[in-house]
């Protein structure tokens, strides 16, 4: 079955799992491992289903709530983060803890802690009822407000003597996070900042990937769930650009009529998707006649975290 114009398929690089992502997926399987079949994890521990799927059939239980976890089980606390009620809430159930939580989530708590307790009124730049967002919120909730807008940043009221503090999401667009703290800082001026930004390294290399493939390209398919905000965020970047683009699980969702007058179409991933989904989607254009199918530029990411310290503990045999 012949896939109409198009000539070539190009990957945008880099893609795909990032370090925190590498550690969460990995912090499951070790526990497996460890301690058998079944270990609890609170909420997904990434943002994609086909991972999810896969840990299951393992012996993963994913659960919505800590208090969904039996008394005295082993519990995985997602990449994404959780409050302090959290960890409070599983100490009163005598749950093993193992925090899969990424360092640079973990970053951005410890920041709004500790601006929260120099007396700033802390902005959080974030999506309303994502899991990273309600466990940052959880670190001062008398002290955080959630603006998710430029609109919002125009209409935040704060008294004109009020110190000023921000810090982020860590998945979400560089651009728009831009727009959104100008005005910020235009209406508070003394605005205090991260000394490094808090949106990660992944999420934005992935983003500049895709502005870099653009002008190559005239359709961009991002892999990724629904719920995963850095992917999200990818499709976003192409339609700003003017290049059609759509999200998909996997290759199931490709619709052909996208192809429609398309010679060259890019493939990204996001931060937790797994590679073997976009060698599906490449298979996928191959079945269908496209044998060119090639890297755009390369560029490799060398960051690793080392796994959750009561991961290591367990792991290292008794002297």
């Amino acid at each position: 079955m012949a896939c109409g114009l198009v000539k070539r398929v190009l990957l945008a690089s880099p893609r795909g799992y990032c370090a925190g992502v590498e550690r969460a997926v990995e912090t499951v399987e070790r526990a497996l491992d460890l301690y058998g079949a079944p270990v609890y994890v609170r909420k997904e521990i990434v943002h994609n289903g086909h991972v999810v799927r896969d840990l299951e059939s393992r012996g993963a239980v994913f659960v919505e709530d800590e208090a969904d976890v039996p008394a005295g089980s082993t519990v995985v606390l997602s990449a994404h983060g959780v409050a302090p009620s959290v960890y409070a809430n599983a100490a009163s159930r005598r749950l093993t803890t193992i925090d899969a939580t990424c360092p640079l989530v973990t970053k951005v708590h410890v920041q709004a802690r500790r601006y929260a307790s120099e007396g700033y009124r802390v902005v959080l730049i974030g999506h309303a009822g994502h899991e990273e967002v309600v466990g940052t919120m959880g670190e001062a909730p008398e002290a955080i407000t959630l603006v998710q807008s430029v609109e919002e940043a125009e209409t935040l009221d704060l008294p004109l003597d009020t110190p000023v503090a921000y810090i982020t999401q860590t998945t979400l667009s560089v651009d728009e996070t831009a727009e959104i703290i100008d005005v910020l800082r235009r209406r508070f001026p003394a605005l205090r900042a991260p000394q490094r930004e808090d949106i990660c390294y992944a999420t934005s290399n992935r983003q500049w990937a895709v502005k870099e493939l653009l002008a190559e390209v005239g359709l961009l398919l991002v892999i990724g769930s629904r719920n995963s905000s850095n992917s999200n965020r990818l499709v976003e970047v192409a339609r700003a650009a003017g290049v059609q683009s759509h999200l998909i699980d996997d290759e199931s969702e490709i619709d052909e009529r996208w192809l429609e007058g398309v010679e060259a179409v890019g493939v990204t991933s996001g931060a937790s998707a797994p590679e073997r989904l976009v060698e599906r989607v490449c298979d996928w254009f191959r079945a269908r006649g496209v044998a060119q199918i090639a890297p755009f530029a390369t560029v490799y990411e060398d960051v690793v975290f080392r796994l959750p310290v009561e991961l290591r503990r367990a792991e290292t045999p008794a002297a």
